[in-house]
């Protein structure tokens, strides 16, 4: 990745980025976008775990710098930790017809407020059912979806093996201290390392950013 000035995020999509719903932290965004400009132009780019669109401006906004786009997959109902009783939990996201979390319309309202819904396109479904069907390598792959053991693992195998040579492969919500969050996304992340498929280009908070080198995915 180019060691020169970082790009400057256009100051409309800065502040839409940050009035969106969300957990992703503004350093930790401005770090995906930066990520997106530098890779973005090999191919596109491909989330994991949408919510309401947050991390999607950041990536969107890069992605229109690149020339490339953001394919954001999500099946809208919600991870575990932000259902019913649990710390993350935002009730006004509960469709009360189903009884069930529907982030989708709050992300279709992010994306349209910011002016990206030509770079950001949804794909609604669960992660592991899309990339059963998957087969365009990607020149970036955000992995930010379940932070359990069983989702991060299975969007790590289901979806690295389609990132492109020189491309980056990020996880969100790494935490080598147990005392400051989950351990699922930390001990995937230690086995991108070990699989010496990828080296680590950029740390930036819970964000990790790293290049795929060679072959294999361990």
């Amino acid at each position: 990745m180019s060691t020169t000035t970082p790009p400057s995020m256009p100051p409309d999509l800065l502040g839409a980025a940050q009035r969106a719903k969300g957990f992703m932290p503004h350093a930790e965004g401005l770090a995906l976008f930066e990520t997106a400009v530098a890779y973005g132009p090999l191919g596109p780019i491909c989330e994991i775990g949408t919510y309401c669109g947050k991390s999607a401006v950041y990536l969107g906004a890069g992605a229109r710098q690149a020339g490339s786009v953001v394919l954001t997959v999500d099946h809208h109902r919600g991870s575990e930790e932000i259902q019913p009783g649990w710390a993350h939990h935002d009730p006004t996201l509960v469709d009360p017809r189903f009884g069930k979390m529907d982030s989708l319309p709050t992300f279709r309202a992010t994306i349209a407020s910011a002016g990206l819904e030509e770079e950001v396109i949804a794909i609604v479904g669960r992660s592991e059912r899309v990339a059963a069907l998957w087969n365009t390598p990607l020149a970036m792959l955000f992995i930010d979806g379940g932070h359990s053991e069983e989702p991060v693992t299975a969007d790590y195998e289901g979806w690295a093996p389609h990132v492109m040579i020189g491309g980056a492969l990020a996880f969100h919500d790494v935490y080598p201290d147990p005392a400051d969050g989950g351990q699922a996304p930390y001990r995937v992340y230690q086995r991108v390392l070990a699989s010496g498929a990828f080296k680590e280009v950029r740390h930036e908070g819970s964000l990790r950013v790293l290049e795929r080198t060679g072959p294999g995915i361990g």
